[in-house]
């Protein structure tokens, strides 16, 4: 039995899920918006890497697509970043411009893209100009949380600090298979380089419920805010 995607199938289902309580019980702000955004891309990704893998689309326009996708998701999150810090300026679409590059270069080698693995868990991918699209992929993250430290440490509103808290947890944690797989490649092991993008977005499960937890946090429906505070021993 093939049960290669199975767990992308998973997180998609649990993503749709949380986007839908936000579509229900958010406030649609500029914040949450963003937040949202984020959301349904994360469950946009899973999905198709689950068809990919499950019913084994071959053509070349899904991976490319997947790249798409998952592009404009570390902007967005400098974005929040920048959101968060209150720090807005008509520049700002300049931050989309590395994805939206990305995106219309890909469409004229979009036969270079392969999916050339699938398991339970992650995928992996062949792609052009792997180096150079992970530099500008995870420059925009280590931005970010530069930024949210900064925010943390000046911000003496303590409801924003638990937001600018939570945001950096989550930029943190879809760090790591990057760091790890950096690490294996500077010692010679390069086997997770093409499966980082996957597995990160594995880890962004918990970016994504990081999100539906600052999206709730920050609507004005007292009873989830309480909630949400009891959860997290904030006071």
């Amino acid at each position: 039995m093939n049960w290669n995607g199975t767990v992308s199938l998973l997180i998609a289902c649990l993503e749709f899920l949380l986007l839908f309580n936000l579509f229900v019980f958010a406030e649609k702000n500029k914040l949450n918006k963003i937040a949202i955004t984020m959301i349904a891309l994360l469950a946009g990704y899973q999905m198709v890497e689950f068809l990919m893998c499950q019913i084994e689309l071959q053509s070349s326009f899904f991976p490319y697509f997947a790249f798409v996708i998952i592009s404009f998701l570390p902007p967005l999150n400098l974005l929040l970043a920048l959101t968060l810090n209150k720090n807005i300026s008509t520049q700002l679409f300049l931050i989309f411009i590395p994805a939206i590059i990305f995106s219309i270069y890909y469409t004229f080698v979009i036969r270079e893209f392969a999916v050339t693995s699938c398991t339970v868990f992650y995928a992996t991918y062949h792609y052009p100009l792997g180096d150079l699209f992970g530099f500008f992929y995870y420059l925009p993250i280590l931005i970010s949380i530069i930024l949210l430290i900064l925010f943390i440490k000046k911000e003496s509103d303590k409801k924003k600090r638990l937001v600018g808290k939570v945001l950096l947890f989550s930029s943190v944690i879809i760090s790591i298979p990057p760091i790890l797989g950096f690490i294996l490649m500077f010692v010679g092991s390069y086997s997770l380089i093409s499966a980082i993008e996957s597995i990160m977005c594995k880890f962004a499960f918990v970016y994504a419920v990081c999100l539906t937890f600052i999206c709730i946090y920050n609507s004005p429906f007292k009873d989830e805010r309480n909630y949400f505070k009891y959860l997290s021993g904030y006071k």
